[in-house]
């Protein structure tokens, strides 16, 4: 390893680092926050917040300026419901993380490549492969294992874990159409439906958390209301941030790299997660964990692969190819042989040291004579090995070969 690809790599790494650093931090000060104080709505239209206001004068740094364009039915049809997408899939994450442990939530959350494919199939007609397809069995069973040994169990954690899930899976499908369709930079668009969502639900939020918590007369004289807003800013700020890095390592790596990464930092998560708020973990439940984060391992891994092969299958499509001119029914291709002599096929010939000779059509021996441009004559070396290079031109006399009156060249088809 040279001295710039370890810089590169030591830069991948620490970027990495500061991504599952961010993304923990925001699940783990998520879960402290609601445990004292319970509004999932407030934390997401913090998120949103911090992403509307805060994101915008990072984005020439990240070269992400494109701007697409759309008209008004587009966005009604499109644009809106992917802000209001964003808004549910959020308050129900936060509020799976309420109700359950965060590292259960994420291992129900592993369950978003089976919910793409089948909405992919219902929604866009897409075809999976078989191996795509396998790798589904072991995030399902390990998904159910971790449920069945779960201790803090909870229906609703587990109801809004999954529709977190459906709806981040609905996200990804019509994001990827969303930015095909409009030539939008994807933070751009996060940037969009964020300032979109947080506009459409403010009036929602001021009615269920707002006028709750004003009336919430124990937690506002608790002492802990500094506390708490301080928190509420910082896990908005980790939010941001790991959207950010998250942007920063696809676009260093390949996407196969990047799939890796990102079911590595699923695996921080939970493990972070289960250290710092030390929650009661089985060995069952640990296994069911990571038998379905090793599933989302293999669905990456086959994915990749897929794409791999369309991707070829677009560039070099499958022919059949013969060699054999002939059993093709392609007629005879006139060529000089090796060892053919020139002189015999209309070429040049020495007469008193002047060239003469009529073109038969040969591409080498085409209008030689009439040419500005020397030609150079090239003999086989095993039957003419002391003949040098002779260059013919109107302008120059050809000297004599030797006692030769003939000239060869290699074989040269005409196609």
């Amino acid at each position: 390893m040279d001295g710039t690809t370890y810089v590169e790599f030591l830069k991948i790494a620490l970027i990495c680092l500061m991504w599952y650093l961010c993304s923990a931090s925001d699940n783990i000060i998520g879960k402290v926050v609601l445990s004292e104080f319970p509004y999932p709505m407030t934390m997401t239209m913090v998120q949103l917040m911090t992403t509307s206001l805060l994101l915008g004068p990072f984005l020439p740094c990240l070269g992400a300026t494109k701007r697409g364009t759309y008209d008004r039915r587009y966005f009604f049809v499109m644009i809106l419901p992917l802000a209001f997408g964003k808004f549910i899939s959020s308050v129900s994450s936060y509020i799976s993380i309420w109700k359950v442990s965060v590292s259960y939530a994420h291992t129900v959350k592993a369950t978003l490549p089976f919910f793409t494919v089948i909405l992919a199939k219902i929604i866009l007609g897409e075809s999976q492969t078989l191996p795509v397809y396998l790798s589904l069995v072991p995030i399902i069973t390990g998904v159910m294992v971790a449920t069945l040994t779960e201790v803090s169990f909870d229906s609703v954690g587990l109801a809004s874990a999954l529709t977190a899930t459906v709806c981040f899976s609905l996200l990804t499908i019509f994001t990827k159409k969303c930015l095909r369709e409009t030539g939008h930079h994807h933070l751009q668009l996060l940037i969009l439906i964020s300032r979109i969502a947080t506009a459409c639900f403010f009036p929602f939020w001021i009615v269920g958390d707002l006028i709750r918590i004003y009336h919430n007369t124990e937690f506002l004289q608790s002492g802990r209301v500094l506390q708490t807003l301080v928190l509420l800013a910082c896990d908005g700020l980790f939010n941001m941030m790991h959207n950010i890095f998250a942007f920063t390592v696809l676009a260093l790596v390949a996407p196969l790299s990047y799939a890796v990464a990102n079911a590595t930092k699923r695996i921080v998560i939970i493990g972070g997660s289960i250290l710092i708020l030390q929650n009661t973990v089985t060995p069952l439940n640990a296994l069911g964990m990571l038998i379905a984060v090793f599933g989302v391992l293999c669905y990456n891994k086959a994915k990749y692969e897929q794409a791999q092969a369309a991707r070829r299958e677009k560039i070099l499509p499958y022919v059949h190819s013969d060699s054999n001119l002939v059993n093709l029914g392609v007629p005879h291709l006139p060529h000089s042989k090796s060892d053919a002599n020139f002189l015999m096929n209309g070429g040049p010939s020495i007469m008193n040291g002047t060239p003469e000779g009529v073109s038969n059509g040969h591409i080498l021996l085409r209008d030689w004579h009439s040419s500005s441009e020397g030609v150079t004559l090239i003999p086989v070396a095993s039957h003419s090995p002391q003949v040098p290079t002779m260059s013919l031109s109107p302008s120059q006399q050809v000297h004599s070969l030797d006692s030769r009156k003939s000239l060869h060249s290699r074989s040269v088809y005409h196609v």
